[in-house]
């Protein structure tokens, strides 16, 4: 039986307080080994649906920092192909159910971890995080999100960690922009990254994309969303690109297609010169001379690196804090 309740983490609602979260964290990037032994004998199971990079280095080096032992399961790559609805006839290339395979892998591990994007075809299977939530009904084991059909919790926190090492004001203007890119992407990434900015308590948060492409209002919140990019960048002391496609808000029919490609709202150094001198934030990986300009990236005021370092810090902290409650 787990002691407290922190046995999912997908929200920003899930860390609790948040001053206490961040001092956690840096505690932690003080001293990575601090709660080695936390992790003995405790395996956690990272479960990928889509490919990865800095997510899967990570989150595993922040397990190895805590002692664990590791197991990596690419669902695409050397498993039986996995059947995610209830009530179909199993007559294709799909082997195993989701509902038989999650229970098996809760048995080899302690704690789960899952990567599972947004088909971006259906709007309500997406944003309900029916796989996500199969893993939890299911496995009997703490789960967190490694990003899902609609949020990235450790991208955004580890983001938050960021902002508090490199603000130069107590209340910085943060920017989230929409900018041009070639493929559909989900808005896990900008969804968590609203949510996350508007739970901390002292910053002020701007959104700005061009009309159509409103996030859901349950991340927005009380963000000033601002069409005029020039306008919103004014000011600003950090600039976090990123690309989504459509939410399907404002039009369902919509969801998951490129509405706009409109490169005006490419980051480049004249939109940069708008700024407060400002940060350049993108979660990598990141299409030069689509979202950003190779000036803008390489540019000392670009901390897209060090931004990615945090994802072992955050990591760090989502992990202790489920070690613990075992």
């Amino acid at each position: 039986m787990m002691s407290n309740q922190f046995n999912t983490f997908i929200n920003v609602q899930d860390i609790g307080p948040l001053e206490q979260a961040m001092a956690e964290a840096f505690e932690i990037k003080n001293d990575r080994y601090k709660y080695q032994h936390l992790g003995k004998n405790k395996t956690l199971m990272m479960i990928f649906f889509n490919n990865s990079l800095r997510t899967r280095l990570s989150t595993q080096k922040a397990a190895m920092n805590l002692g664990m032992n590791v197991i990596v399961l690419d669902v695409n790559a050397g498993a039986w192909k996995l059947e995610t609805e209830r009530g179909v006839i199993m007559d294709g290339d799909k082997s195993e159910h989701l509902l038989e395979a999650i229970p098996v892998m809760g048995c080899y591990c302690d704690i789960i971890g899952v990567r599972s994007f947004a088909g971006l075809t259906d709007r309500e299977y997406d944003y309900a995080e029916t796989v996500l939530h199969q893993f939890i009904k299911y496995s009997g084991r703490p789960v967190f999100a490694m990003e899902t059909a609609t949020v990235h919790p450790l991208q955004a926190f580890a983001d938050l960690i960021t902002i508090e090492e490199y603000k130069k004001v107590s209340r910085p203007k943060v920017v989230l922009t929409w900018a041009p890119h070639c493929r559909a992407l989900p808005q896990a990434v900008p969804n968590s990254f609203a949510q996350w900015m508007n739970a901390a308590p002292d910053i002020d948060l701007v959104i700005t994309h061009p009309k159509g492409y409103e996030l859901d209002p349950q991340f927005v919140g009380d963000a000033v969303v601002e069409y005029d990019q020039r306008k919103a960048f004014e000011g600003a002391d950090f600039i976090y690109a990123k690309n989504w496609s459509n939410p399907g808000v404002t039009n369902p029919d919509d969801y998951g297609k490129i509405t706009s490609r409109d490169m005006s709202w490419t980051v480049d150094t004249e939109h940069m010169s708008w700024t407060n001198n400002a940060k350049f934030m993108h979660c990598l990986p990141v299409r030069r001379n689509l979202i950003v300009t190779d000036d803008v990236i390489e540019s000392p005021n670009s901390i897209v690196i060090p931004e990615a370092a945090n994802r072992e810090i955050s990591c760090s902290v989502v992990l202790k804090r489920m070690l613990e409650s075992l």
